[in-house]
């Protein structure tokens, strides 16, 4: 059976306008059918837990209804709209959406990242989402394209 490296980025948002809760989809519905690739969590515990939190989701009800029910994106979406004490308010979705743009790795994440793609550490990339796009990249290039 195939895996697949997750290459939507954490930098993306769905109708709804939430950064990584299209990513934390196709990784949850990846891991649901055992199609994840084994160096990625289906729910960890940084910008999906941050997500989830934000949201006002509970992680083990949102999980089921991914992995029960497959949703399509805009799916997840119709059933998070509908998920009593749901935070879709504006304010709420731009300070997750800050927090999301504004996360930055330790250094040693960001060397490690850079230094696999062939990039200087010169301070031109410093936050996680291009740095996790970037290294998502190299897999799969690595996985399937090489």
């Amino acid at each position: 059976m195939s895996t697949f490296v997750p290459l939507i980025s954490s930098g993306t948002a769905g109708p709804l306008g939430v950064l990584h809760l299209p990513r934390f989809w196709q990784k949850a519905s990846l891991e649901a059918r055992g199609k994840l690739d084994s160096r990625y969590p289906g729910c960890g515990k940084g910008y999906d837990q941050m997500t989830l939190d934000a949201l006002g989701l509970n992680k083990d009800a949102t999980l089921k209804f991914i992995k029960d029910s497959r949703p399509t994106y805009p799916q997840l979406e119709a059933w998070i709209k509908k998920q009593p004490g749901v935070k879709l308010d504006k304010a709420t979705i731009e300070k997750h959406n800050a927090g999301v743009r504004g996360y930055n790795h330790d250094d040693a994440t960001r060397q490690g990242i850079l230094k696999n793609n062939g990039l200087p550490d010169d301070g031109s990339v410093k936050d996680a989402v291009r740095l996790n796009d970037l290294d998502s990249w190299q897999e799969f290039h690595a996985d399937v394209l090489k």
